[in-house]
């Protein structure tokens, strides 16, 4: 809901989007780069909407707004690589988060095993097919069946937390112990938290 969508409306639904946006700004994300392959070369944007979806099979999903060029360069292919950003990667977030320019000028990255842009550096990859994608308001929700998991890095992740990029230092203000949930996707009583 970028202010494009914004302009015309009437200032009561202003208002509204303005207090969506700024409610869902306190869910703290982490940041991705979503790669593919065009007929031009390679494509990517910057996104946080990405989200484990399903363990059997092995599904994700990530939901591009439905004006992105960028993902309608890569549609095509059938491909997507998400890269999960390290802390140490906020220029490249800010990089593939604009329009225009070569997004992949001072990158480097390696094809995936379905040819989608790796960028090196990230904390790890997740290389899909797509499996389906679905129309969602001004965004779609695309699923893609998991090909080929990335090793991962000894990094913190890139957040993104209140409309901007925050470190995991910037967060723990409590003092937090350490400990961990079990993977909420793993829990085996999933219906005490459904």
């Amino acid at each position: 809901m970028g202010t494009r969508l914004q302009r015309g409306l009437p200032e009561v639904v202003q208002s509204e989007v303005a207090r969506f946006r700024s409610v869902l700004g306190h869910f703290c994300t982490g940041v991705t780069v979503v790669t593919g392959m065009s007929a031009d070369g390679p494509v990517g944007f910057a996104c946080q909407s990405f989200a484990a979806l399903s363990l059997d099979p092995p599904l994700v999903l990530f939901c591009p707004q439905r004006t992105s060029r960028s993902w309608a360069a890569m549609a095509s292919s059938g491909v997507f690589c998400v890269n999960v950003l390290a802390e140490d990667q906020r220029e490249v977030s800010t990089v593939f988060g604009k329009a225009g320019a070569d997004k992949f000028a001072g990158v480097s990255w390696t094809p995936s095993s379905t040819g989608a842009p790796v960028l090196d550096g990230a904390l790890t990859w997740v290389d899909c097919r797509v499996s389906v994608v679905h129309d969602a308001g001004d965004h779609h929700v695309v699923v893609g069946s998991v090909v080929e998991l990335g090793p991962t890095r000894e990094a913190q992740p890139l957040l993104f937390y209140r409309g901007r990029y925050a470190s995991h230092a910037e967060l723990d203000t409590r003092g937090w112990s350490g400990e961990v949930l079990d993977n909420l996707m793993t829990w085996q009583r999933q219906s005490e938290w459904i």
